[in-house]
């Protein structure tokens, strides 16, 4: 209950930072998403919204397949010491492929905030 209450509070703090910080205004300073403003129809916050979580999923679902595939190796490695060169090969091969998926989360990311095809 104590890591749900507190992921609960920081996620509400980023949230709450983020905010405070897209509204602050200290002068004009053109910035990248200044093309998001002036379209007008498009809302920036939903498309920085929308960037965090494409690599915060992203990188919560791999981060925890990557725990489950080193504990699955260190019990294979502690039942069967005589094949622990195949099982840690596998397992460093299994987790670049989990590390790419977390790769296409901020290339996502990049396109949302950068070359967003939908704004046309």
């Amino acid at each position: 209950m104590k890591k749900v209450v507190g992921s609960v509070v920081a996620i509400a703090t980023v949230f709450g930072l983020a905010t405070a910080a897209m509204a602050s205004d200290a002068g004009h300073v053109a910035t990248v998403f200044d093309k998001y403003i002036q379209l007008g129809g498009t809302n920036l916050a939903f498309v920085c919204l929308a960037a965090a979580l494409a690599v915060g999923v992203a990188a919560c679902g791999c981060g925890a397949g990557m725990g489950h595939a080193a504990g699955g190796a260190c019990i294979g490695v502690a039942r069967n010491p005589e094949v622990s060169g195949k099982i840690t090969v596998t397992m460093i091969l299994g987790l670049a492929l989990i590390e790419s998926l977390t790769i296409y989360g901020l290339v996502i990311a990049l396109i949302l905030l950068y070359a967003n095809p939908l704004l046309g």
